[in-house]
């Protein structure tokens, strides 16, 4: 069976508000979401206002003392908790609060490409976070479907990076999560995915077998192909070459960190907009500290990386056989249309 775009999505549902302890801050947006964090073993016993200061060190603890009193941090539940609760290693807290919570109302909801029962597959554009990061709340993908299934496990079943766009996989209950994380992990899920990629290829298909592993540099991140990486097989076709560019289709055979973008510049075909491989590595510094910039742009070729998970194709619990499909997106569309459009370096 083959899943099609799905419609326009309804708006964001938001969590059900506290009806017990101390009141919610009614100051706050409506759509301001709930968010969750784990208490990590290293902070276990410490009060819940100095465990908050800690863990968003840009807010004090007389900030989060004024919401906690305000019933804006939970036990995971409806109650609400003092500045003295004493959090243990594990504990579940969820969090209310603006400035945490994202600072404008959500994106509207991505595609839905497939949905039938506990499995919900999405078309997340380029731009969206699979998973929130960092020290803030950004809107990214879990949060918007956790507002959007109140009451379900929501949980990924795979992530793609920021800038990809295409098909990713969610679940309601931890059944379903747990059989089609181990089928990715047998490697019975196909993924497949589209990119534009630096450089007219002389070749029509080739077969990428190189171990991938953590780089020996300065970024952390970044990963790289070592001898003593772990075994790695992304498999490529040209689909097509025009303006010093190549559309290519990699199937990945396992499933490892940037597998694509980390073996493309191995074999000397970046992604075009890849802002972290096959281009110096003080792209990515300068863009930690100074942000992305029009230069930063114009050195990596695109305002994003070029890379789309096209196509998805696994079976399902009961036996039956899927595939979903996401359309090429508009951005990769006009870059591959026009080349000229793009900031490229044609020396």
């Amino acid at each position: 069976m083959r899943s099609s775009t799905g419609d326009s999505l309804r708006g964001i549902v938001p969590h059900r508000m506290s009806t017990r302890g101390q009141p919610l801050n009614r100051a706050a947006p409506a759509w301001c979401p709930w968010r969750e964090i784990v208490v990590p073993p290293g902070c276990c016993g410490l009060r819940l206002d100095r465990f908050l200061a800690l863990r968003f060190p840009d807010r004090s603890r007389s900030f989060f003392a004024r919401r906690i009193r305000a019933g804006e941090v939970t036990d995971g539940g409806e109650r609400s908790l003092a500045c003295s609760h004493r959090v243990r290693s594990g504990e579940l807290l969820r969090l209310r609060i603006e400035g945490i919570a994202p600072s404008e109302p959500p994106p509207p909801f991505p595609p839905i490409l497939w949905e039938e029962g506990p499995l919900i597959a999405v078309d997340k554009p380029a731009g969206m976070l699979a998973h929130p990061a960092g020290t803030h709340f950004t809107w990214a993908l879990i949060s918007l479907a956790k507002a959007r299934y109140p009451g379900d496990r929501i949980d990924l079943v795979h992530r793609l990076d920021r800038d990809t766009s295409g098909v990713i996989l969610l679940t309601r209950e931890l059944d379903t999560n747990r059989f089609l994380k181990a089928e990715l992990k047998a490697g019975r899920v196909h993924k497949e995915y589209q990119a534009i990629v630096r450089g007219e290829l002389s070749w029509d298909h080739r077969m990428i077998d190189a171990p991938i592993g953590p780089a020996r540099g300065p970024i952390r991140i970044q990963m790289a192909v070592c001898d003593d990486g772990q075994p790695a097989r992304t498999e490529v076709t040209v689909l097509g070459r025009r303006g010093g560019l190549s559309r290519v289709r990699c199937v990945l055979h396992t499933g490892r960190t940037h597998q694509i973008r980390v073996h493309l510049a191995h074999i000397g075909a970046p992604l075009i907009g890849d802002r972290l491989y096959g281009v110096p590595p003080g792209i990515f510094l300068s863009i930690l500290e100074h942000g992305i910039t029009d230069e930063i742009i114009a050195a990596v070729g695109a305002p994003r990386q070029a890379l789309h998970a096209a196509r998805t194709a696994l079976c399902l619990p009961d036996g039956r056989r899927l595939e979903v499909e996401a359309p090429l997106p508009g951005d990769l569309q006009r870059w591959w249309q026009d080349p000229g459009c793009l900031p490229l370096d044609r020396r």
